[in-house]
């Protein structure tokens, strides 16, 4: 129990990380679903320009 108490902030800090990276996580997988890109929309100056939107 006094292991836990010490290394409170820790733990905190450690947590907190955690729930960002699982909120990015879910946020991508989502946007991946609803078929938006990840890219900056800038395809003029992409050199895979004609290959990830093309329908």
């Amino acid at each position: 129990m006094s292991w836990i108490i010490e290394n409170m902030g820790t733990i905190i800090v450690a947590l907190i990380v955690v729930a960002i990276v699982a909120t990015v996580i879910t946020i991508m997988i989502k946007d991946k679903k609803a078929g938006k890109s990840s890219c900056g929309s800038n395809c003029a100056s992409c050199p895979m320009s004609g290959k990830c939107h093309s329908k």
